[in-house]
């Protein structure tokens, strides 16, 4: 499975300290999942592709896999926000989430399959249902259920997305909550 390698930010530009401050009041409205990542997707927007987002360190990636920087926890545990570095050709397993998440690609451009979880009386299969390439400046934003994707970069350079989370990814190591397997060739 291709979980990222996590890394802790030890310096936050002016620019993510203001988003978080963003992010704060909208999750600190105490709205429904749906409309909390709406929201955040629309505060979240206006600094995708802008300079100094970033520092150095929190724009490397990893050859092996993607790379995950935990750039803010908040103390309550109520979201994270996080940036994730994607070299050509890396992608993430099939998965849903352990909560509500907003994601904007701030470099390059992803790619991204959406599944549906269909019944056939004993057990369950997954049917791809949309394929979506995320340029510069794309925001999706989503709640569980119904959040079941596949992202990957599938350009030739790297790509770097923001993702706010409303978990501790700090303490849990990962938005993923499950992942799904499809047989041999499918997907």
């Amino acid at each position: 499975m291709a979980t990222p390698t996590t890394v802790p930010a030890t310096v936050l530009t002016e620019r993510v300290q203001a988003l978080v401050g963003d992010i704060r009041e909208v999750v600190g409205r105490g709205l429904p999942p749906e409309l909390t990542a709406y929201l955040v997707g629309e505060r979240l927007a206006p600094h995708l592709g802008a300079d100094h987002l970033l520092t150095e360190a929190q724009r490397q990636g990893d050859p092996q896999r993607y790379l995950q920087h935990v750039l803010h926890a908040e103390p309550d545990g109520s979201f994270s926000l996080v940036a994730l570095v994607w070299l050509p050709g890396q992608c993430t397993p099939i998965h849903d989430h352990v909560s509500w998440c907003v994601a904007g690609v701030h470099q390059g451009q992803e790619s991204e399959r959406r599944y549906r979880l269909v019944s056939d009386g004993r057990t369950g299969r997954l049917v791809a249902t949309e394929d979506v390439l995320g340029p510069q400046g794309s925001v999706a934003a989503f709640a569980p259920p119904g959040d079941i994707h596949r992202v990957r970069n599938a350009g030739l350079t790297t790509a770097i997305s923001l993702h706010v989370y409303g978990a501790d990814v700090s303490r849990l190591g990962t938005s993923i909550r499950r992942v799904y397997r499809l047989p041999e060739g499918e997907g």
